[in-house]
């Protein structure tokens, strides 16, 4: 495969969107525990539950930190690389993006200096609105940045003129069907990155033996939130394929790794996806099975790709794959999440090391099911950058060269191993000193050294045992 401007773009926006898109969902999902930590605090006044909320502020400040750097810096791309896109989407991912700005950003910035440093001179009801306030802000973040990639996946409320996309009905663009099966289903997702977070983290001090009580509280309340949150997720997964099923039928033919139209559809459960023979080596297929998860009858007639041109197909093998993994890591989680809490439920959790150990492992599957799952959406699109109306090889830059493009791609690679190696090793070291270890306050902390508030110790081996 031939190296060029588009290729090496596109890999450097799937890089740079891969690592970014990791921080906002933690911090979504923490910004909601922190809330709901902060509630039990004020409604039950357990020391344990003001232990914990100042435990994880910590490692929300610095994945916070961590996901606007990396957001700041794919605004830029859109400028140096997509000038196209920018140019002909302007008039409406623009005022989007603004939107995102006056209203999310505007929240965070307000309240999240009071969560800092606000708890000792606010009151008590005023202090959890802030934290709700902030978790208020990163879930309106997300709902703009999902109205924006909803309008790329299904366009919709706009007229061409002179070659821009230009805005007729905000209304439909905002309150797309699109934009509220997928905007929930985000949002859950980065819930229940939270959760497996803090479970993942109370089953590895049970494991340990360190901070018992803390340690409790964060895997049962993780295990049973989670338990919670799947069937729902499930659920408006289920409602994201419909969409793709009719709006985009070659992605979702693609997902699926149908080649010929069938009637009725089996479900290619595993394959080796064969674009140049168009066909799948392989396969292990559940006959009619297809049909019932597209369309919810058995006999419907289910297209494949050879009903499309072959300009238009997108990559069939990332997004076959992908949605597969996602599939998997979610089944997994629930399995999880149900067995951990029906243990609970029996008073058996804190005994079963197995459960343990795979609630402290279960910690990068809801990660890895966010990667995924945006692989899945954004390589089944292509060809197009906005579904069916411009094309990624029309969206890129006209004046870049591959040696620019190369030069970017390998600066901003090692630049975000740097800056989030160490980022993450910082908040590896908070989780591994444990709550008793993070004070609510820091005589080093302040505005000027907001780092102050890890700890008044210095993350050495000494400190952190």
């Amino acid at each position: 495969m031939a190296l060029t401007p588009l290729l090496l773009s596109r890999l450097q926006f799937a890089f740079t969107i891969s690592y970014h898109i990791i921080f906002p969902s933690f911090t979504i999902g923490l910004a909601a525990w922190l809330t709901l930590l902060e509630g039990l605090h004020l409604a039950t006044d357990r020391a344990v539950y003001r232990l914990l909320f100042s435990f994880w502020l910590k490692i929300f400040g610095v994945a916070f930190g961590l996901g606007v750097v990396s957001g700041v810096v794919m605004g830029f791309e859109f400028g140096t690389n997509w000038s196209r896109l920018s140019e002909a989407t302007g008039p409406i991912q623009g005022p989007l993006l603004a939107y995102e700005s006056f209203t999310a950003f505007a929240l965070e910035a307000s309240f999240f200096g009071v969560l800092i440093y606000g708890r000792a001179r606010v009151s008590r009801p005023f202090y959890f609105f802030s934290v709700a306030m902030v978790a208020l802000g990163t879930t309106l973040s997300a709902f703009w940045i999902m109205v924006n990639n909803s309008w790329m996946q299904a366009p919709t409320g706009y007229v061409v003129q002179n070659g821009l996309y230009v805005p007729t009905s905000w209304a439909h663009i905002i309150f797309s069907p699109v934009v509220w099966v997928r905007f929930p289903h985000m949002l859950l997702a980065s819930y229940l990155a939270g959760a497996f977070c803090v479970a993942a983290t109370g089953a590895w001090y049970r494991l340990r033996g360190t901070h018992p009580l803390e340690g409790q509280a964060m895997l049962k309340a993780g295990l049973v939130l989670a338990a919670l949150l799947i069937p729902a997720q499930l659920f408006l997964g289920h409602l994201n394929g419909d969409y793709v099923h009719d709006r985009q039928p070659a992605k979702f033919a693609a997902i699926e790794a149908r080649w010929h139209d069938e009637q009725p559809a089996g479900e290619v459960l595993i394959a080796l996806p064969d674009a140049r023979t168009a066909t799948n080596h392989f396969e292990l297929k559940i006959p009619v099975i297809g049909s019932l998860i597209a369309s919810m009858r058995p006999d419907s007639r289910e297209v494949g790709l050879a009903d499309f041109p072959r300009r238009d197909w997108p990559p069939v093998a990332i997004p076959f794959f992908a949605f597969r993994i996602m599939i998997g890591c979610g089944l997994v989680m629930m399995a999880i999440a149900w067995v951990g809490t029906a243990l609970e439920v029996l008073g058996r959790l804190e005994r079963s090391r197995l459960m343990l150990w795979a609630t402290f492992l279960s910690f990068p599957l809801p990660f890895i099911a966010i990667l995924t799952g945006w692989f899945t959406a954004e390589v089944g699109r292509q060809p197009w950058t906005v579904y069916g109306l411009l094309r990624t090889a029309d969206a890129v830059t006209p004046a870049l060269t591959v040696p620019e493009t190369m030069a970017s791609l390998a600066m901003f690679v090692c630049i975000h191993f740097l800056i989030f190696g160490f980022g993450v090793f910082y908040i590896y070291r908070l989780l591994e000193r444990g709550p008793d270890a993070a004070p609510d306050s820091s005589p080093e902390a302040g505005p000027n050294r907001p780092l102050g508030l890890g700890g008044g110790q210095p993350l050495s081996d000494g400190a952190a045992s």
